[in-house]
């Protein structure tokens, strides 16, 4: 059966991480994807490690798109740009807000001649807010919306200096809500026949993913009480073999409290004075630990373990590094890994989709294409002539190259 979005054309004008991942997801549910680049190229291709002249980085979130490397700057190029966004079904872009209307390519302008175009913007703070045009990156919207001080918070101690979170959370997530607004954005159209403008902020993203703020808005004092559940302040621990683990809650949480000493068959720890309270069960974390590390070390294997934690209602995690988990034979089993070629003769693990679908069959992953390697196709698909193209090459207009450090072809 044919993908989801199959027969949807998709104009891309984004680059690094939002964006691209935006595009990448529409292109895995079937739709046709095609990428404009600037001569400068999308920063992307710069992300390391590189197999042979191509950034890793930049084949997770680019494999299968078309690419088109055109120079904006020059009327001939801006009108066949234009002609290709007149039959788009939908466009996604992630410049400063305002970017793209100079170069006569802004929504209402794109409107005008296709009102039935989904046109999706994502940025940091929206496009017409007081903070539209300041500069955003994952790091900076994550510190300005609140996750990297609950980072900090949540460590505590444990950090020996201030630290930002290792993933670009504003960006993924970013990207994730710009397919879910665009999707039903599709719906509308389908219903009325309109398109219409999809305004994506990192920042409100942020906020709408963070299943923290409820709580910490409320001004209410917990008493030591974990929020959420307290499955995000579960502890690590380490088997005799070495092997760690993470249990996911926290035995501070007071009905997590009663469930670990259930667990462990321990009564005397329930009704232990120290740990008589949220806040005292904080205040003697360390021996509360050290309690249950010592009933961990009475197993000889991890499947008991594991039986008698999920006796208890909890779930047990093994710590693994990806490389780990991607040798996991659950792994092969779902298809959560493809192989992607490197255009460099071999291939590399890749994530794979995340959704199985009763009655539709994905598209493969797609090859990575270098800066411009397919001006001249999607040209001649838009009916551009022979003559034309190989007067804007000589111009310069149609840009090619292979590395992103070197020159144009």
């Amino acid at each position: 059966m044919s993908p989801p979005l199959e027969g949807l054309r998709v104009i891309d004008f984004t680059r690094v991480l939002a964006g691209p991942l935006c595009t990448k997801t529409l292109l895995d549910l079937g739709a046709q994807v095609t990428k404009i680049e600037p001569p400068s190229g999308d920063v992307g291709r710069a992300g390391f490690p590189l197999i042979g002249d191509m950034s890793v980085y930049y084949i997770q979130q680019n494999a299968g798109k078309r690419n088109v490397s055109i120079d904006l700057n020059y009327e001939e190029a801006r009108e066949i740009v234009k002609r290709m966004c007149d039959t788009a079904d939908i466009i996604v872009e992630n410049f400063r807000p305002g970017t793209l209307d100079r170069f006569g390519l802004g929504y209402e302008q794109v409107r005008a001649r296709n009102p039935r175009v989904i046109y999706a913007s994502l940025s940091g703070y929206g496009q017409n807010t007081s903070w539209s045009n300041r500069p955003a990156f994952a790091p900076t919207v994550q510190a300005e919306s609140g996750l990297t001080d609950i980072v900090e918070q949540h460590f505590g101690d444990a950090l020996t200096e201030p630290r930002n979170d290792a993933c670009s959370h504003a960006d993924v997530y970013t990207g994730m809500q710009g397919v879910i607004g665009i999707l039903a954005a599709l719906q509308h159209r389908n219903q009325t026949g309109e398109g219409q403008h999809v305004d994506v902020a990192m920042a409100a993203t942020m906020l709408a993913v963070n299943e923290r703020l409820g709580a910490q808005l409320s001004g209410v004092d917990t008493e030591g009480e974990p929020t959420i559940l307290s499955a995000t302040d579960s502890h690590i621990y380490a088997l005799p073999n070495g092997v760690r683990i993470t249990i996911a809650s926290s035995p501070v949480f007071t009905p997590m409290f009663i469930r670990y000493c259930a667990m462990m068959r321990r009564n005397d720890i329930r009704s232990d004075p120290r740990f008589a309270t949220a806040l005292l069960r904080r205040r003697n974390l360390k021996l509360l630990l050290a309690e249950i590390q010592a009933w961990l070390a009475t197993f000889e294997n991890l499947e008991d373990l594991q039986t008698q934690i999920s006796e208890a209602g909890l779930a047990l995690g093994v710590i693994r590094s990806t490389s780990e988990f991607a040798d996991m034979d659950w792994v092969s089993e779902w298809g959560a890994l493809v192989d992607v070629d490197d255009r460099s003769g071999g291939s590399l693990r890749m994530p794979g989709p995340p959704w199985h679908f009763s009655s539709c069959t994905l598209p493969g992953p797609g090859v990575p294409g270098f800066q411009g390697e397919q001006n001249e196709s999607v040209l001649r698909d838009e009916g551009i002539g022979e003559h034309t193209i190989a007067e804007l090459k000589a111009r310069r207009i149609l840009l090619s190259r292979r590395n992103p450090f070197g020159s144009f072809d």
